[in-house]
């Protein structure tokens, strides 16, 4: 694992993000290190997809600052922020010339290919490697992008709805590997939907509520009935015991 500056640490310090004249996050101070699997929940519009392109530097925070490693985000050279971060993102083109296999190699940095196998056989797709990507069903094109992730060969890694497109048993590979990921010491944030793939899979949790607010520590602790109900504004039956 690539990880010259030892433990990966994402920091954000007063953190302010806006859409419009709403406040998404005000005035956040968080702190990630390596080892750690955050789970961010929230209602759509809370503002879970901002927070990862702020940490990823993919946009600019309407206040204060985000630091890699004890360095200001903001001053790192992009080829630079490539080798710390990798990221998933919830949209992106839905069509690639190439086969599978290539698609992966698009996030590699090296000429090794190395880790794009692994990344192949991490993600059960070794036998659609030499597939034409365009005909790949919705959800193993999902892992073919988080097979991607995986082969850019990051300390930290930020993933939007990992989970879209996929079944059951596809889910539980993903989670399961992203937590295998954090366990072996890589920083993993993901944004998710479901309370109970995070409590099984994810250390911690971030609450992302639509007044701005956040809640944050580790998930078995953040995650009650009182604070899913709250967070969507809903009573969820099936979550009672």
């Amino acid at each position: 694992m690539s990880m010259t500056a030892g433990i990966p640490r994402l920091d954000a310090h007063a953190l302010r993000l806006e859409a419009g004249a709403r406040v998404l996050v005000g005035q956040g101070d968080l702190h990630f290190r390596g080892g750690e699997c955050w789970a961010l929940l929230g209602p759509n519009g809370a503002g879970k997809t901002r927070l990862l392109h702020a940490l990823a530097g993919l946009e600019r925070p309407a206040g204060g600052s985000v630091m890699v490693d004890g360095r200001p985000l903001a001053r790192l050279p992009r080829p630079q922020l490539a080798t710390r971060i990798a990221i998933l993102l919830q949209d992106e083109a839905n069509d690639y010339w190439g086969t599978t296999r290539e698609y992966v190699c698009l996030g590699h940095r090296t000429g090794d290919d190395t880790a794009v196998s692994r990344a192949l056989q991490e993600f059960e797709l070794e036998t659609l490697a030499d597939q034409a990507w365009r005909t790949l069903s919705g959800g193993e094109r999902q892992r073919s992008r988080i097979a991607q992730v995986a082969a850019q060969d990051t300390p930290i890694r930020l993933l939007d709805e990992p989970l879209n497109h996929l079944d059951l048993a596809a889910a539980a590979l993903v989670v399961e590997r992203l937590a295998a990921w954090a366990a072996g010491g890589r920083l993993v944030i993901l944004s998710l939907h479901d309370p109970a793939w995070a409590l099984r899979h994810c250390s911690h949790a971030l609450l992302m509520y639509d007044s701005g607010r956040l809640e944050q520590g580790p998930a078995a602790q953040v995650i009650t009935l009182a604070a899913i109900e709250k967070l969507y504004r809903r009573r969820i039956d099936w979550l009672r015991p």
